[in-house]
């Protein structure tokens, strides 16, 4: 190889970098000791920066384009200007290629739950988490202040940092906005931009900045949000007690569905009323039928119970009830009932009055009957 061809290789030189790999934030170009030719072309492509550290010092930071490292006014000493040294260079050079994009899709969350006063539920504690997005917006103080002299950079380096710093100010933010919790939900975005706010100054000393910050959700703990849902569904039912009288109505219109409307609608004391009802009723006459059951079949066991209905009545276009028939005994004897009035229970066909169904006729028997011409 001659002088000439010796030479040419000394003056071509090209820095570049192409970044594959969507995570890595600064990158270092390597060369041989790192000393930088005289004339070399350096080519910095749309999103990214190139800083130069000569000596150990920050010496300029280029945007994108094309440029030729030949002036004499540039941080470089080049191997051509010291032939005493045979190329060799005792000053050295770094050139760092830094990712100017932004890194999208990045995850942040609260690792435990933040504790906040609400107005309308006192102290509880939350949970949120989302997206957000970082980019680098000063090379230069990104290189000096988080870098250093890591020849390859990655966002899964920062990213920790930075989750916290997020949950920090997010924490602040809440606390002090006074939101209430069920308002939380529409306002998500508003709480979003504050935060970010707030996040730009700390992570600006760092060289970065966040272009957009989301928050996707806001939960309560299991056995609040399980306690909110049954206030919820009581919200949904209204009025508690037609709610049972309404359940207790149609579970008796379903097949044996009677004992178990009796233990949730009618409740206890009804219950003891009817079982008395049915006792009066059966009385001599239960006895007497059920013996010569006994005497064929000592070992059978006896007959179910009668399912004792319950009754509505209708008075001035209202219904009311339900009522037992141990219940319309006493109306019946206080004038309240009366043959005329309209009654039903689950399984009659439409109204009738009280004196055509034979459950509730012999609860007038006891009474004179109108007198003529009435």
């Amino acid at each position: 190889m001659g002088i000439f061809d010796f030479l040419t290789g000394e003056f071509i030189d090209v820095i570049h970098w192409v970044d594959d790999t969507r995570d890595t934030m600064v990158w270092r170009f390597e060369r041989e000791g790192h000393e930088i030719k005289y004339g070399a072309k350096l080519t910095v492509r749309e999103g990214q920066a190139a800083v130069f550290v000569h000596e150990g010092q920050l010496a300029d930071v280029f945007t994108p384009g094309l440029y030729m490292l030949e002036t004499n006014n540039m941080p470089i000493l080049t191997t051509l200007q010291h032939w005493d040294h045979g190329f060799k260079s005792p000053f050295k050079s770094e050139i760092y290629f830094v990712n100017t994009t932004r890194f999208n899709d990045l995850k942040w969350g609260t690792k435990n739950p933040i504790i906040v006063r609400d107005p309308e539920f006192g102290p509880v504690r939350l949970r949120a988490y989302g997206t957000y997005s970082v980019r680098v917006s000063d090379p230069a103080r990104f290189l000096t202040e988080i870098v250093g002299t890591d020849g390859e950079f990655t966002m899964d380096e920062i990213s920790y940092q930075i989750r916290n710093v997020i949950v920090q100010e997010f924490s602040r933010t809440i606390a002090r906005a006074q939101i209430p919790v069920l308002d939380m939900a529409a306002n998500t975005r508003e709480l979003g931009k504050l935060v970010a706010q707030e996040i730009a100054k700390q992570i600006g000393e760092y060289g970065l900045s966040l272009p957009e910050l989301y928050i996707e959700n806001i939960s309560l703990p299991p056995a609040v949000e399980e306690v909110l849902d049954k206030r919820s569904s009581m919200g949904v039912i209204g009025n508690l007690n037609e709610y049972v009288q309404f359940q207790a109505a149609e579970a008796l219109g379903r097949d044996g569905a009677g004992a178990a409307a009796m233990q949730t609608g009618l409740g206890a004391g009804l219950g003891m009323q009817m079982g008395q009802a049915a006792a009066a009723q059966a009385g001599p006459w239960g006895a007497r039928t059920q013996a010569p059951a006994q005497a064929q079949a000592p070992m059978a066991s006896p007959p179910p119970p009668p399912v004792e209905h319950v009754w509505h009545i209708a008075e001035g276009g209202e219904t009311k009830g339900p009522f037992s028939k141990a219940a319309l005994g006493r109306m019946a004897a206080e004038g309240a009932l009366t043959r005329e009035t309209y009654v039903w229970t689950p399984g009659q066909d439409g109204w009738q009055r009280a004196e055509d169904v034979v459950e509730l006729a012999q609860l007038f028997t006891v009474l004179p009957p109108p007198p003529p011409g009435a």
